[in-house]
């Protein structure tokens, strides 16, 4: 049977701090400066009984109703009419964490310029080296932002505010926040990053406070649950695509020609799979989900003697999380977060690959390309900033609406609401017998690479 996890029954209730009694000012933002419910779009406000169905198909809704029960489903993103939040007593604090990922600066400026603009927010810091900027031993400076500090970040990679990794104290973190009179928070980052925003809600729960904690997922690799897509994606597999193309053309100019690829992707393969899918040059595609082995009949090293035979060139790209079974031996090392710090199977495999060909006395050339922080520290692609736009505008409607231990996030082509805890209760990762895998097996004739023999 099955190991069932959070995500068999989710749970999909979004935390309020409290009634929402208070007029939004968008009510005259978007009714030329009257407050007129009549001369608002209908669809300008969302209310909280809006819900996007989690399994869109008509077979799951039928079942659902046949059993007399709702469909699970998450609480629609979007301002609301009435919100908790005095604007003008507002304190928001903005920080970035974990790795780099394009992207960042899009959305910081996002949630400036709509705290500013649309709330009349006027309080709004930024916290320097993610969670480090709330402990005061780091002695890290916050910042003020506003229009003009984030006018032209878009333009470039990286974030202004910083970023770090590592537990701090959840405690000394709340401490901070109540010195500095902080109600709203705004968390980019990745699982860790969330884990951490989890635990502070919970903390300032039991301490009976009124502050917001919301989350912006951000993750290169696309691989947080209940999240379709994550911004700094599209540009990842774009750039990506680029570099595949260049390993092509190296492998073509070469007699026994191998260009090897290694990309982003520690436990989950979807920048692997989907810049090999776009491009259509991968020969071969390793990542975390599908297991695979180097040597022996069918293996890596004997299907590719056989491609570069018969074709005289070929393309592998493997995610980093790949194969690190081939390190089981080796001293587990983690960082700051308590990650394991995986072993580079990109220059394992470029070692393995020449030894084999140099033990056939068979010539070989082979280009190895690492791209990870070329494509990290780039600029978001005007998709990822289009998107990364919404993120925030969406992620400041719901905190001045009191809501908290959220993240926002894309679900049926909607901006919706997903509770912290549900997101990170298991990675998303690339099915073995989905679309995407099967569609890159067609694309490539990648055969099973498990030895026979």
């Amino acid at each position: 049977m099955a190991k069932k996890n959070a995500l068999d029954n989710p749970v999909l209730d979004i935390e309020n701090l409290g009634p929402t009694k208070i007029d939004s000012p968008l009510l005259g933002s978007l009714s030329g400066g009257e407050k007129n419910d009549e001369t608002i779009a209908w669809d300008a406000f969302t209310d909280d009984d809006q819900r996007i169905i989690m399994e869109a198909t008509l077979d799951t809704f039928q079942r659902y109703k046949s059993e007399g029960q709702a469909p699970p489903s998450f609480e629609q993103a979007g301002a609301r009419r009435k919100i908790y939040f005095d604007p003008s007593k507002v304190r928001a604090g903005i920080l970035t964490a974990g790795g780099l990922c394009p992207g960042l600066n899009d959305v910081i400026r996002s949630l400036v310029l709509t705290l500013y603009y649309r709330y009349r927010v006027r309080n709004i810091l930024g916290i320097k080296y993610g969670y480090q900027g709330l402990i005061p031993s780091y002695g890290r400076e916050l910042i003020t932002l506003d229009p003009n500090e984030v006018a032209e970040i878009h333009q470039f990679g990286g974030t202004i505010l910083g970023s770090s990794r590592g537990n701090q104290s959840v405690e000394e973190l709340v401490d901070s926040m109540e010195r500095l009179n902080m109600n709203i928070l705004f968390c980019i980052g990745g699982d860790g990053t969330l884990r951490g925003a989890h635990a502070i809600c919970q903390e300032i729960k039991n301490r009976g406070l009124k502050i917001s904690i919301i989350g912006i997922p951000k993750t290169i690799d696309n691989d947080i649950s209940l999240v379709s897509r994550s911004f700094g994606f599209e540009t990842a597999v774009a750039i990506a695509t680029e570099v595949i193309r260049s390993a092509h053309t190296e492998a073509l100019g070469a007699p026994w020609g191998v260009g090897l690829v290694k990309l982003m992707g520690r436990d989950s393969g979807f920048i692997a799979s989907t810049a090999a899918l776009a491009r259509g040059d991968a020969n071969f595609v390793l990542i975390p989900e599908v297991d695979f082995d180097i040597e022996g009949h069918g293996a890596l090293l004997d299907r590719l003697y056989e491609r570069l035979k018969s074709r005289g060139h070929a393309v592998i790209v493997v995610a980093e999380g790949a194969g690190q079974k081939f390190f089981a031996r080796e001293n587990v090392a983690k960082d700051a977060s308590g990650n394991v710090r995986y072993k580079d199977i990109g220059t394992y495999l470029a070692d393995e690959i020449k030894n084999y060909f140099k033990q056939n006395k068979q010539e070989l050339n082979l280009k190895y390309i690492d791209p990870s922080y070329i494509i990290r520290s780039a600029p978001a692609n005007s998709s990822d900033q289009v998107f990364c736009s919404f993120l925030g505008q969406k992620a400041v409607h719901a905190a001045m609406a009191g809501k908290t231990d959220l993240l926002i996030g894309q679900w049926n082509d909607h901006f919706v609401h997903v509770p912290i805890a549900m997101a990170i209760s298991k990675r998303k990762k690339v099915d073995p017998k989905g679309e995407l895998w099967n569609s890159v097996l067609e694309r490539t004739g990648q055969p099973d690479l498990r030895a026979t023999a």
